[in-house]
């Protein structure tokens, strides 16, 4: 047991967080020490999960639970308007971050990095943690050489605070680094209802859908002269995302930085 990385989830109330809990038990390199979330009232872990012989309680206080614990690694399932705090107080007591919530943007981005270095410890900035997911965005990427002309359209069910995902903000980022900036192809275009043509990453349209029903899917199309090609990827049940979390978990315990995106772990 001593050998195993310990490991905290912050934002267990979640499903993301549920299902993480799960996993890290699960495997035999890792070993579940805590369960924080902000709402929590010392539900017990077992009940929340299934997990029949785990005996933690959850707690709401990160910090608290981090200098009593002493984990290796926090995992941070949140929200987009908790994770930046949450991710600079587990770095600044040492701990490698694992972060699987959306919504940081490039100055917070930047602040990580820094606080990594300087403590000497790894954080994970992960968009998606589906395989396939990062095989959609490294594909469009190649395509993006060929077919400069692309929109993206994601769907995410009704509950997800952020839009468009960080996984279509990232698809954006990595087909503009195989492409140069377009000119309007339409400089008569309007919109006739405001955000009718979605959002703008660099000249990549984005168009976000929230439903009942979805998980996490993300569509790329491109568009050439007499053809068209689709890149998609669709997640149908969280557990796609676990052998992504384990993964990345594993590979940044030893890792002194920031790494944005799981195709820089692959």
């Amino acid at each position: 047991m001593s050998d195993k990385h310990r490991v905290i989830v912050s934002g267990a109330l979640g499903k993301m967080g549920r299902e993480t809990i799960k996993a890290i038990a699960g495997d035999n390199e890792l070993n579940l020490v805590g369960a924080v979330d902000i709402k929590a009232q010392g539900e017990s872990v077992a009940e929340l999960t299934g997990l029949k012989d785990c005996g933690i309680q959850l707690e709401n206080d990160l910090e608290a639970a981090i200098d009593r614990l002493k984990p290796d690694v926090m995992v941070d399932f949140t929200n987009p308007q908790a994770v930046f705090n949450n991710t600079k107080t587990a770095l600044r007591q040492g701990v490698t971050t694992v972060v699987g919530t959306t919504g940081l943007n490039e100055i917070e981005l930047k602040q990580l990095a820094k606080l990594a270095k300087e403590n000497e410890v790894g954080v994970a900035v992960i968009p998606n943690f589906a395989i396939g997911a990062v095989l959609m965005m490294k594909f469009a990427r190649e395509a993006a050489l060929y077919f400069p002309d692309v929109e993206i359209i994601e769907l995410h069910h009704d509950q997800k605070m952020d839009a468009p995902s960080g996984t279509a903000i990232k698809t954006a980022e990595m087909i503009n680094q195989n492409r140069s900036l377009r000119p309007p192809r339409n400089i008569r275009e309007f919109e006739k209802v405001t955000g009718a043509r979605g959002g703008d990453v660099e000249q990549v349209r984005i168009h976000s859908v929230r439903l009942p029903g979805l998980i996490a899917h993300q569509e790329v199309i491109f568009g050439g002269v007499g053809q068209g090609l689709k890149i998609r990827h669709d997640s149908f049940d969280r557990i796609g995302f676990m052998p992504g979390v384990v993964m990345v978990i594993k590979k940044m315990i030893h890792r002194k930085e920031l790494v944005y995106g799981m195709e820089n772990l692959l």
